[in-house]
């Protein structure tokens, strides 16, 4: 086997290997998320090192169909998002992403959709960071054992052992709590 060889001008340190990798994805409605909880979310990725945080507000459809509860219009739930971000822009943090797909949409969309969509889109690995009650939700869907392979859990807050679903127990490796 032939060598090549290659001239590199002197002094010339090859680029360091990226320390920054994966997504993190704040599912939600957003509808009582305050400020300290976004920051939070905003230190777990910091914390977790991630290339990009991914704000994806849910649906007034999608909410209603989940569960069951009144939520405010979601253009007024992004417009409180994007004053968020604007206050955190240029802090040298990891730069957050609104995506706007359900605002396009216009109707219900399915988590299992969702993620498909987002992970075509967006840097592997990816970790769905979601609070208690959306984990449980998410883990009674009959797709959530197809999903849990390929994504990882990150829990806002510890959840109760009491009120937590059964395949959440099972797939205990697979989740944390930031």
């Amino acid at each position: 086997m032939r060598h090549q060889v290659q001239s590199v001008p002197f002094g010339y340190k090859p680029p360091a290997a990226e320390k920054n990798r994966g997504t993190l994805i704040f599912y939600d409605t957003f509808e009582h998320t305050s400020d300290a909880e976004l920051d939070a979310a905003m230190l777990c990725a910091e914390k977790l090192t991630f290339t990009k945080m991914v704000l994806y507000p849910l649906h007034e459809e999608t909410v209603r169909r989940m569960m069951k509860e009144p939520v405010s219009a979601l253009y007024k739930r992004e417009k409180r998002l994007l004053e968020w971000m604007e206050e955190h822009e240029g802090t040298g943090r990891v730069p957050v992403v609104m995506e706007g797909w359900e605002s396009k949409r216009k109707k219900y969309t399915p988590i299992d959709t969702t993620l498909r969509f987002v992970t075509e889109k967006y840097a592997s690995p990816y970790f769905l960071y979601v609070t208690p009650d959306m984990a449980n939700l998410f883990a009674s869907f009959a797709s959530f054992e197809e999903w849990i392979v390929k994504i990882r859990l990150v829990l806002s807050e510890e959840p109760a052992a009491s009120r937590l679903h059964p395949k959440l127990q099972q797939y205990s490796h697979r989740w944390q709590v930031s």
